[in-house]
C-alpha cells in the first residue's frame, strides 16, 4: 500500500497499488477501447501493449489521438505478442487478439500467475466440440487447452457476477449475445415465455465487423443501406443459446438474425417471444425486470412506454432496456441498446476485472453518453 498525508494534518491515508496490466492485440478495435479506457483507470498501470502485425510501430503512429500519452520509452512502441514476456511484466492481462490466437496465450499466463480476459470467443463456450463446430476455421493447429476452457467463466456480469468474482479466467461475450442475453434472461429465468418461440432481430454499426477490411463494410457498400447478413448461421447463435439453455433448464433453439447499419457504433436488439400467461402486461414485466436488474449498476431498465435508442448509451458501458406487450399477439417485445464497442466489448472486459479484483464494477468506465 502506498500511504501519503492528508492536506487538512497528519492522519494518514492509504492508496491501493496499482496493478500491472497488459493488452494483446491493441490495433484491434477492442484493443484501442482498452488503452483509451485503462489509461484513465485509478487503479491500474498500462505496463505492456502488443500488437502481432505492428509491434515495433509507435502506437500513435496507428492512433494519432493518442500522441503524448505515453512517454516512457518502454510504451512507445508496440511489442510482439509473447505470453512469457506478458507474464513477467503483468498481474492483469486483456487478450484482444483475432479468434484462434487465445487459447495458445492464455494457459502459459495463467501458469505465470495472470489474471486473463480474452474479448475473442476461444473461451466463450463450456465444451470444445461446440467451439469447434463454430470456429474450426480460425484453429491453425490442434485445440489442446479443454481444462483452461472448462475453468473459464463467461464474463457477463449480470448473470455471472459471483463466479466472476473467483475466477482468473473469464471469456468475454460478444456484442450480439450481451444485448440479446439482457433483454431475454429474465424471460427465461422465471418460465414467462415459450423459450421456442424467442426471435432475436438485432442491428449494429460497422464497428461490429473489425477492423479488417471487408466488402460489405465498404462505404459505397454499406451507406445508406441496411441488410441482413449471416441469417441463421452467426456465430453469435450458440453463444446465446448456451446461455438460454442454461436459463431455461432445456435445450433451446434460438432465432438470431442480424443486420448492418450504416453508422459506426451502437447497437439495437429487440426479442420477440410468446407469452405463457397472455394476461400479463408491460407493467407486470417492468417490475419483474426491475427486480432481476436491481443490483445491476451497468442496465437501466426504462420507464413505462420509453424504448431505447443506440444515441442514448453511445459512449457508455451502459445497457437500456424498454419492454412492450401486445395482448392481441399474446407475445412480449424487450428493446435492448448498448454501445457494441463498449458494453459489447471493451466495457464489459473492464467491468469483469473490477469485479475479478473486488473494486467497485463502474470505476474507470464512462457514465455519460456522447449526445448529440
Amino acid at each position: 500500500m502506498v500511504q501519503f498525508y492528508s492536506k487538512r494534518g497528519s492522519n494518514i491515508m492509504s492508496e491501493p497499488e496499482r496493478i500491472r496490466v497488459g493488452i494483446a492485440g491493441v490495433a484491434s478495435y477492442p484493443g484501442v477501447q482498452l488503452v483509451r479506457l485503462l489509461l484513465s483507470h485509478p487503479q491500474v498501470e498500462l505496463v505492456y501493449l502488443g500488437d502481432r502485425q505492428h509491434h515495433g510501430r509507435r502506437i500513435s503512429e496507428l492512433y494519432p489521438d493518442l500522441h503524448g500519452y505515453f512517454t516512457n520509452k518502454l510504451m512507445t512502441k508496440l511489442k510482439p505478442v509473447e505470453a512469457e514476456l506478458m507474464g513477467q511484466a503483468c498481474q492483469f492481462v486483456f487478450l484482444a487478439e483475432a479468434h484462434g490466437n487465445a487459447w495458445t496465450l492464455a494457459p502459459v499466463l495463467l501458469k505465470s500467475g495472470c489474471k486473463v480476459i480474452d474479448l475473442s470467443a476461444d473461451y466463450r463456450f463450456g465444451k470444445l466440440d461446440l467451439y469447434k463446430a463454430w470456429y474450426r476455421d480460425v484453429l491453425s493447429s490442434p485445440r489442446t487447452d479443454q481444462t483452461a476452457m472448462q475453468q473459464a467463466v463467461y464474463g457477463l456480469p449480470e448473470l455471472y457476477r459471483d463466479r466472476l468474482q473467483i475466477s482468473n479466467l473469464v471469456g468475454c461475450p460478444g456484442c450480439y449475445p450481451t444485448a440479446g442475453l439482457l433483454a431475454i434472461a429474465p424471460l427465461f429465468k422465471h418460465g414467462l415465455v415459450v423459450p421456442e418461440s424467442t426471435i432475436i432481430d438485432a442491428k449494429c454499426g460497422l464497428s461490429e465487423g473489425g477492423i479488417q477490411p471487408k466488402k460489405r463494410l465498404l462505404f459505397a457498400e454499406a451507406d445508406q443501406s441496411v441488410a441482413a447478413y449471416a441469417v441463421s448461421r452467426h456465430r453469435a447463435t450458440p453463444e446465446i443459446e448456451q446461455v438460454c439453455n442454461e436459463l431455461a433448464g432445456h435445450h433451446i433453439a434460438i432465432q438470431f438474425v442480424p443486420h448492418r447499419v450504416p453508422t459506426v457504433r451502437g447497437l439495437l436488439t429487440t426479442v420477440y417471444a410468446t407469452l405463457r400467461d397472455p394476461g400479463l402486461v408491460r407493467d407486470d414485466l417492468l417490475t419483474i425486470y426491475q427486480v432481476f436488474y436491481r443490483a445491476s449498476k451497468w442496465v437501466k431498465v426504462l420507464p413505462n412506454g420509453t424504448y431505447p435508442q443506440t444515441k442514448w448509451t453511445t459512449g457508455t458501458n451502459f445497457c437500456h432496456i424498454g419492454i412492450e406487450t401486445d395482448q392481441r399477439s399474446g407475445r412480449v417485445m424487450v428493446i435492448s441498446a448498448l454501445d457494441n464497442l463498449l458494453k459489447g466489448q471493451a466495457g464489459q472486459a473492464i467491468q469483469c476485472m473490477n469485479i475479478m479484483m473486488g473494486w467497485d464494477e463502474m470505476v474507470g468506465l464512462p457514465k455519460m453518453g456522447l449526445y448529440p
